[in-house]
């Protein structure tokens, strides 16, 4: 027995695809930050430790002219 797809089918669908992107861009960007931010605490934990330690910013040069 086959089944129609009804207009209530494609509404429910169209809102919890909205929904899934929405709750997957959300946990995206959580995880993001996380990651960078335990990626800082990891570079600053490493610097105080090392003492002479240079980061990505000692070596960038200088836009000003």
């Amino acid at each position: 027995m086959g089944t129609s797809l009804t207009p209530e089918f494609w509404e429910r669908f169209a809102v919890l695809l909205v929904v899934s992107i929405g709750v997957t861009c959300v946990l995206t960007a959580a995880f993001d930050a996380l990651a960078v931010r335990l990626l800082r605490r990891r570079v600053r934990s490493q610097s105080e430790q090392g003492g002479a330690a240079s980061t990505v910013a000692d070596h960038r040069t200088s836009v000003r002219a």
